[in-house]
């Protein structure tokens, strides 16, 4: 991580030990010695995000866990991580990781059966428009470390991956990437990895896969050309926004969209 404002650091570890305790801006600004207008300026520097927008979706990864790994009810997992209505809590989950609590408990066996049709698929190409009247944003994506299997990488509203893409696509390698017909507009650019042979919760849940984002923003403007970008896949990072989104809803429109292509 960059040094620049490290303290922000020790802050996220305290986020991280005590993810389940109210965490009020005052209680987190005076754990960095800061007033609370100063430390969120800060955090929001180094982060990109909010500190409420963060340990909002630490608490909705936690809720993921939750479920994957308990029996516990669906109320009780939102009331775990403080959310009182069993409603927004719902709400909240299917918005920004794209599946009720519910269909998330149930779709493990399907994020393997996504994994293994891709495999099979080989090098893929997804199929490109017949025109594009919008901007292209392209570049290539490279790794700290070597792997085997798939890219998902797509371009958000928010700097961090939750929610469908604005724009997404999946990779069969390293190397070139491209984003046609992108509307004008403000995005960010969340990429990560899933190796053939990947167990289905760690597709659920991917904690360990190579990833990366863009911290300041893509901005796209008619008739103006993107600058073509050099985007690096690394290992996690503690300060890296947690991965809502649920990566095999990204494998199953992706699918859907190829066989669509072949008329399968």
């Amino acid at each position: 991580m960059s040094n620049r404002y490290a303290e922000i650091e020790g802050v996220i570890a305290y986020i991280h030990q005590h993810i389940y305790d109210p965490l009020p801006l005052a209680k987190l600004a005076a754990h960095a010695a800061y007033s609370p207008y100063h430390f969120t300026r800060i955090f929001k520097e180094r982060m990109g995000l909010s500190p409420q927008y963060y340990i909002s979706a630490l608490r909705l990864q936690k809720a993921k866990d939750l479920l994957l790994h308990t029996n516990m009810s669906i109320r009780d997992i939102g009331l775990e991580i403080g959310q009182q209505s069993l409603g927004t809590f719902t709400t909240r989950f299917s918005e920004r990781v794209g599946l009720t609590p519910a269909s998330f408990r149930n779709y493990r066996q399907q994020a393997g059966q996504h994994l293994s049709s891709l495999q099979q698929l080989a090098n893929w190409e997804e199929p490109g428009l017949l025109s594009h009247p919008y901007s292209t944003v392209e570049g290539t994506i490279r790794a700290e470390t070597p792997f085997q299997g798939v890219i998902l990488i797509g371009l958000f509203a928010r700097p961090i991956p939750e929610g469908l893409p604005l724009y997404g696509t999946l990779l069969s390698s390293l190397g070139d990437f491209r984003f046609t017909d992108v509307k004008p507009g403000t995005y960010y650019l969340m990429a990560t990895t899933i190796s053939w042979g990947t167990q289905a919760t760690e597709i659920m849940l991917p904690q360990a896969t190579l990833r990366t984002r863009s911290r300041t923003p893509i901005f796209v403007q008619p008739y103006t050309q993107v600058p073509p970008m050099d985007i690096m896949l690394y290992p996690p990072r503690i300060d890296d926004p947690p991965i809502l989104i649920s990566l095999p809803v990204l494998m199953n429109r992706f699918l859907s969209r190829v066989r669509q292509s072949v008329g399968c």
